[in-house]
């Protein structure tokens, strides 16, 4: 099968997610809460707590155990599969359509940024240091493959569980408000999606989106050159021949890309690729080439952010507030670009190709 018909067929096949979506969650349920009856039985692999998760203080469940918690995920998994069968069929009015659709978004929450944590996005820069550090080799010893531990591979387990009960959520809604499943429209324009006024709220999501990962670039290219300012020398004798000069450099050069990619969401050169990109100068932005990175950057900031409201649980250390002072404004960061992302897709999506409907709405 040539490439071409391959992306056909996939394309087809991503169509029709309103279709399949609700399907999908409910077998992701049922695997998911086979995995929990298995836990609860003495099966190995259980991945969270402190007795399992060498890492278990950055997750909300913290003190799960195998005995008290893979019950619970079993039951929970039966129930989905359950709700997500009678989602799929687009069917219940009144309360029982509200209540299906709260245990959908409940759902979807909690598995996309609740019991999630900061490392899913540790392992996105993980992904992207990973290449270089085959080759310079991983500061501080250990291997490439310690970077993927089962308990942060777990995580996106839980993930794409929240991101396909949001789907089911989203398209059952549409379905049974008699909205187009595909794009949502229902023939009324929301005041607030009109382009123009997409894109001023969409600015001003803008300054919040790109002006916290600024300042935590900021406050890693401080650590990287051994300032004082907000760390206190011991960290620095602690972590010396760890890398973690290398290590801060990387996270700002990122954060910084973060932010310039962000203002493209409500500037020209978001929309039509400028002249510097000579391969693609002048075409425009394909739709999905924006607003995937930035959902998918919106669910694990968004992530990483409940975990550091989490933490204030544990109180600030004020002498070392440059280390962990920026990520306090990570709880503004995520929100703000899922608002500046939702902005750029209003103000870009044309006629919907299966209702013919054109005017932005709400979704």
């Amino acid at each position: 099968m040539d490439t071409k018909r391959r992306k056909g067929l996939l394309r087809a096949w991503w169509s029709e997610w309103p279709r399949w979506s609700a399907y999908a969650a409910a077998a992701w349920s049922l695997a998911y809460g086979a995995l929990g009856l298995y836990w609860a039985l003495g099966g190995a692999g259980f991945p969270l707590g402190r007795g399992n998760d060498e890492e278990a203080e950055y997750s909300i469940l913290v003190n799960a155990t195998a005995e008290t918690t893979a019950p619970v995920i079993a039951v929970l998994g039966l129930i989905g599969a359950a709700v997500g069968l009678v989602m799929a069929k687009a069917v219940g009015r009144g309360i029982v359509r509200a209540a299906l659709l709260a245990f959908a978004w409940a759902a979807a929450v909690t598995l996309t940024v609740v019991v999630t944590d900061l490392r899913l996005l540790m392992l996105v820069t993980r992904v992207l240091v990973a290449p270089v550090f085959l080759f310079t080799g991983v500061p501080g010893g250990g291997s490439v493959a310690d970077f993927f531990p089962w308990p942060r591979m777990h995580l996106l387990v839980m993930l794409t569980g929240g991101l396909l009960w949001a789907l089911a959520a989203l398209a059952y809604r549409r379905r049974t408000k008699e909205a187009c499943p595909h794009c949502g429209r229902h023939g009324k324009v929301a005041e607030g999606s009109a382009p123009q006024r997409a894109l001023r709220w969409g600015r001003r999501a803008v300054v919040v989106a790109a002006g916290v990962p600024l300042v935590y670039a900021l406050s890693r290219l401080a650590m990287a050159l051994e300032s004082p300012l907000g760390i206190p020398q011991e960290f620095y004798d602690e972590m010396e021949g760890t890398g973690v000069a290398i290590g801060a450099l990387l996270m700002a050069v990122m954060a910084t890309g973060a932010a310039v990619l962000t203002v493209g969401l409500v500037r020209p050169w978001g929309e039509v690729f400028p002249r510097w990109i000579w391969f693609a100068a002048g075409r425009r932005v394909p739709l999905p080439f924006a607003l995937v990175p930035a959902s998918i950057a919106t669910v694990f900031i968004t992530a990483a952010g409940f975990a550091e409201l989490r933490s204030l649980f544990d109180g600030i250390d004020t002498e070392a507030w440059g280390i962990t002072g920026p990520g306090m404004l990570w709880p503004l960061w995520g929100p703000a670009l899922g608002v500046a992302a939702y902005a750029y897709y209003l103000r870009r999506r044309t006629a919907c190709g299966r209702c013919g409907q054109g005017g932005p709405v709400a979704a």
